[in-house]
């Protein structure tokens, strides 16, 4: 039941404003995290069926160096993103925003040829739980996760780094140790980032201003929810024969 705002006082109804403002902003970072997932699913899963009755298709995509063109290009579109973003209008930013999701989609489809699609769908809930839960804690804790910033990067950069390793190594007990760390990693990213993207609300700020820092925030989320449910389809998910 909300509070009859004629009975506040300034201050409250100041407060009270601001967390409207707040939800409002939140919510349009999970909505456009949510929508970009989506089209990342959508396009992974059209990609692989159309690449299993086709081939050739599936040699281009995953056999041939364009493969790598595939893999990389998602990095490259969001380096740029997050070094132009200050630049670009929001409706820009916003469409560079679905562009990326749509290449990720490109380089996930690797994923329905190697999983059985009933344990990337387990897999994809457990994550989404997960991240709701991890999530939620970052919003609403009071305890500052500022000081487990520097070192979930330097996890990051460890996973970076081990993953290019083991690129030529080929291990499974490093892969294993890679998932099982990165899990961690990404769990504690996704509550940090969450309290960090709340922190930057600022309800001075211009409409395109707040578009453009809700579709980084949503960047951001959407990168810690994939690399969770890779790293968890990595230890639980179920191979095809």
């Amino acid at each position: 039941m909300e509070t009859d705002r004629r009975y506040m006082t300034r201050s409250e109804a100041e407060v009270a404003q601001y967390d409207v403002g707040l939800r409002q902003y939140m919510l349009s970072v999970y909505n456009y995290m949510a929508s970009a997932l989506a089209l990342t699913g959508l396009i992974a899963y059209g990609t692989a069926t159309y690449a299993m009755s086709n081939p050739a298709v599936a040699n281009l995509l995953f056999v041939s160096p364009l493969k790598w063109v595939v893999m990389l290009a998602p990095i490259a579109l969001v380096f740029f993103l997050a070094a132009r973003v200050h630049a670009m209008s929001a409706g820009t930013a916003q469409a560079v925003f679905w562009v990326y999701a749509s290449l990720m989609g490109l380089s996930l489809a690797s994923i329905f040829l190697v999983f059985t699609g009933q344990s990337i769908a387990r897999v994809f809930f457990i994550t989404a739980g997960a991240f709701a839960g991890v999530s939620l804690y970052g919003y609403t804790t009071k305890r500052d996760l500022s000081g487990f910033g520097t070192f979930l990067f330097m996890g990051l950069i460890g996973i970076i780094l081990a993953s290019i390793v083991n690129i030529f190594l080929a291990s499974s007990a490093l892969q294993f140790a890679i998932s099982v760390i990165g899990v961690l990693v990404f769990t504690g990213l996704t509550a940090y980032d969450t309290q960090r993207i709340k922190e930057l609300y600022d309800e001075l700020d211009a409409s395109d201003v707040m578009g453009k820092k809700a579709i980084m925030g949503a960047l951001t989320l959407y990168l810690d929810f994939i690399n969770l449910f890779i790293m968890l389809l990595q230890l639980f998910g179920n191979k095809n024969e």
